[in-house]
């Protein structure tokens, strides 16, 4: 019976999913600790919710899920290109759509009857994270390498401006990582599709 039941979700979209899953929070916690160190706001973050124990410790996690972060994301978005699947999931789009779906699902009548096909907030959503990620990846190469990439760091402002840039979107990342659990809360199934694949 199982067998019969269509892929919704590829073995190596799951896996890149996972991995992913494991960078970030290692990344957030981690970067929570080093913010710590030299905040530029009045708040520090908790120490029960960072990792590392100090900030020498907090570098070494975050640069190992960096890497992890770096590459899986690479080959996601190799094999979403190459497979054509980047093109047939997220697109087209449009604003129109995008505001007609976000009405619908503020007044919680967004159908989610075929988990193959996303919605137009859904699309939004996952290529918002997607340019998201890059740029987390692109200001924190200034901050771990600054002097090597001048470029960069000019085209992000400064070294302080590109501090500000890697914090805001992480806090993006987190705000989606934030509303993505409440809609698996609200849709457990889609969690198993994420584990099945079917």
């Amino acid at each position: 019976m199982t067998d019969s039941m269509p892929t919704i979700h590829p073995a190596w979209l799951r896996l890149t999913h996972w991995l992913n899953v494991i960078a970030v929070v290692i990344l957030v916690m981690s970067g929570w600790r080093i913010y710590n160190a030299a905040p530029f706001f009045d708040f520090k973050f908790a120490s029960e919710i960072t990792l590392g124990g100090w900030l020498g410790g907090a570098i070494q996690w975050h640069f190992a899920a960096m890497w992890l972060l770096a590459a899986n994301g690479l080959i996601y978005l190799l094999l979403n290109a190459g497979t054509g699947r980047l093109w047939t999931k997220f697109f087209p789009l449009s604003p129109r759509a995008i505001v007609t779906d976000l009405r619908t699902a503020l007044r919680g009548r967004l159908s989610h009857d075929d988990p193959q096909q996303y919605n137009s907030v859904q699309r939004l959503a996952y290529l918002f994270v997607m340019v998201d990620s890059v740029l987390l990846v692109l200001s924190g190469l200034v901050l771990w390498k600054s002097v090597q990439f001048p470029l960069l760091r000019e085209l992000l402002g400064d070294y302080e401006t590109a501090r500000r840039v890697h914090f805001f979107a992480m806090a993006a990342l987190v705000g989606f990582v934030a509303v993505h659990l409440a809609m698996v809360a609200l849709l457990p199934r889609t969690l198993l599709t994420m584990i099945r694949g079917r």
